[in-house]
């Protein structure tokens, strides 16, 4: 079942808010052409479309936005996700995992991670973005979706404990990009 939150979400989002920033654009387009590759947290499907691989999964918590992945990206094989369930594929699935702009979204991101970590061959790659927070942070806007709030030492700690090796974890344009291994 559709997460009912993140459908009302994408349904305030106009059906074409035009292209991802070109900073988003250019980390997913840098990340080489796996063989199978999860966008995991897919949203509308603008990044996915920037994805290079031999097969491509979309995945998300929101029908609205798989929705409109689906127009966006129709050769994507589309996963409807359950919020806080374990993710719906084998283990050593996929030899990339991205998760952009999501993170920040989820509720148990213990879950998220070790499903991540769980669906990567060994060897896959985990490429991740969030937006950057700083270490010293005004109180969060009332009404944002973003639960939870991730500082460069913060990410790259969560990746370790989560038995990813961070390859590369920078932050440009307010984003945190993070490369990881399993």
């Amino acid at each position: 079942m559709a997460s009912r939150y993140d459908d009302e979400l994408w349904e305030l989002v106009p059906e074409d808010p035009g292209p991802q920033p070109e900073h988003l654009r250019a980390f997913v387009q840098s990340l080489g052409r796996p063989d199978h590759a999860l966008d995991l947290g897919c949203g509308d499907g603008r990044l996915t479309a920037e994805l290079d691989a031999g097969e491509l999964t979309a995945a998300d918590v929101s029908r609205v936005a798989l929705d409109r992945a689906r127009r966006r990206v129709p050769l994507a094989q589309i996963a409807e996700l359950e919020p806080d369930d374990p993710l719906p594929f084998d283990d050593g699935a996929f030899d990339l995992v991205l998760c952009a702009e999501t993170i920040e979204h989820v509720r148990d991101v213990q879950l998220l991670l070790s499903e991540a970590h769980r669906v990567l061959k060994p060897g896959g790659t985990l490429a991740l973005t969030t937006p950057a927070t700083p270490p010293l942070m005004r109180p969060p806007e009332p009404l944002s979706p973003h639960l939870r709030f991730l500082t460069r030492g913060s990410l790259r700690e969560l990746l370790g404990e989560m038995g990813f090796e961070v390859r590369s974890l920078e932050r440009r344009a307010g984003t945190l990009f993070a490369r990881a291994t399993r």
